[in-house]
């Protein structure tokens, strides 16, 4: 049976997400770049790459967020969005530039870098989603994003870290404040999901699935270090 044909009830539309993410959400969390932020194992090298194509990917998000804003028919959703798609931009700006310059690298190098394979598909899916897809659908893509990455930092807050730069990193993702702001894009998913007809709600199902795989494939890349094969 395919994610269309899925359907189920649910008190709430994030209860249903999240049923479709919990598998992958604990293979995230068993994966060797995860676990090695917590005990310190994880190679620099790895987490150069990372940082590298998260700040490519941060840019495109915040289109894809930007789309979300358009989309929306409620100002209140406009300007939510707007105004996370601005974030996402600040954050490559503030975060991601200390973190690089700990790790030998300029903004200007890691801009020049090639955007990896995953890097450039994850975000072609989410544009492409929030282009021809309702606002539901450009919610349900953009969503793991948000989600996977508050739970993966509580998680990790609890383990804690001996090395000082991951848990900086940590401490970003892991924090009431960025909570908060997942807690506001669950409530617009629990109220677009309760207007949503069968189809559009499989099809909200089905991006998540998606995109929540595309989370673990971008940790596991930078794991890599993935490079374009030819």
């Amino acid at each position: 049976m395919t994610a269309v044909e899925r359907t189920a009830p649910s008190s709430r539309t994030r209860d249903l997400l999240w049923s479709d993410m919990d598998d992958i959400y604990a293979a995230i969390l068993r994966h060797p770049f995860v676990a090695g932020l917590t005990d310190g194992t994880l190679p620099r090298e790895a987490f150069r790459h990372y940082i590298v194509q998260d700040a490519h990917y941060l840019r495109g998000y915040a289109r894809a967020l930007a789309l979300c804003g358009a989309r929306a028919e409620e100002p209140r959703d406009t300007v939510m969005f707007g105004a996370h798609a601005g974030g996402a931009i600040a954050a490559e700006q503030s975060l991601h530039a200390d973190l690089l310059a700990d790790l030998g690298l300029t903004p200007e190098a890691a801009a020049a870098a090639p955007v990896a394979p995953t890097t450039r598909a994850y975000i072609s899916y989410l544009l492409a989603t929030a282009h021809a897809g309702s606002f539901a659908e450009a919610v349900a893509a953009v969503l793991p994003c948000y989600w996977i990455y508050a739970r993966v930092g509580e998680e990790l807050l609890d383990r804690g870290s001996p090395d000082p730069l991951y848990a900086r990193w940590i401490a970003t993702y892991g924090g009431e404040e960025f909570q908060a702001v997942v807690d506001a894009v669950l409530d617009v998913t629990d109220r677009v999901g309760a207007a949503a007809s069968p189809r559009e709600l499989a099809l909200m199902r089905e991006h998540v699935t998606v995109t929540s795989r595309y989370e673990w494939m971008f940790w596991d890349a930078a794991w890599r270090r993935e490079t374009w094969p030819v």
